[in-house]
């Protein structure tokens, strides 16, 4: 058992080792395979000595390979979407490290001050970012509302949640699943820029919105 742990740690390592080189859709892949030999490894030792060490790295490797997401033709045709649709408002447009399509909606266009209901003017890129959605079903949303540090934690927690809210609203009455859509406040617990101008207190002011396909799994091997 142990010579079979050895081995599987060794090929876990070699395997993160080797990301560096990688694309990022491939890194994503190859560290969740990673994660997933190693958690399959330590199941199938407790549950089967050696051979379930084995067995276990394996399985967890196909479960973990497709615990990531995929940035597909179809997620990168919705970034260009959104950039046209976006383009001269303010609104940053770009793929995270682990594949997630973001929009960051600064205030001055998502809501007033101390406000949640929507403004005008984010309106029409809500009506973009809808028909995207509706064109590739196969992703889900996660709306994550920020605010800066002004007023404390039992005004601007619930305000940053309601954002979320506001917006995920808004996309549900153009028709977008609710099914789909997840959302979370932050309060002003994760500023991307110290609160301590009211320019830079306005950068933490904002609704990020990540968009994310599920790397599909692989199917399940035949029984012998």
């Amino acid at each position: 058992m142990t010579t079979r742990m050895t081995i599987t740690i060794l090929t876990i390592s070699l395997m993160l080792g080797g990301c560096a080189a990688m694309t990022d859709t491939q890194r994503g892949t190859t560290q969740g395979a990673a994660v997933g030999a190693g958690t399959g490894a330590v199941i199938g030792a407790l549950i089967g000595g050696g051979k379930g060490a084995a067995i276990g790295a394996g399985s967890g490797a196909v479960l973990g390979a497709g615990a990531g997401y995929l940035w597909s033709q179809r997620m990168e045709e919705q970034r260009k979407q959104m950039e046209a649709a976006t383009a001269g408002t303010g609104v940053q447009v770009s793929q995270t490290a682990d594949n997630r399509l973001m929009l960051n909606i600064p205030s001055d266009i998502s809501f007033d001050t101390g406000r949640a209901d929507i403004k005008s003017n984010f309106r029409p890129i809500l009506d973009s970012f809808a028909t995207s959605l509706l064109n590739n079903p196969s992703t889900t949303v996660m709306i994550v509302g920020h605010t800066d540090n002004t007023g404390n934690d039992a005004i601007n927690n619930p305000l940053s949640v309601n954002r979320a809210a506001s917006t995920r609203d808004y996309l549900v009455s153009r028709n977008v699943p609710i099914q789909r859509i997840q959302i979370d406040g932050r309060g002003s617990s994760q500023p991307v820029a110290p609160n301590d101008s009211s320019y830079n207190r306005a950068k933490n002011r904002r609704v990020e919105i990540f968009v994310m396909e599920q790397q599909a799994s692989s199917p399940a091997l035949p029984q012998q």
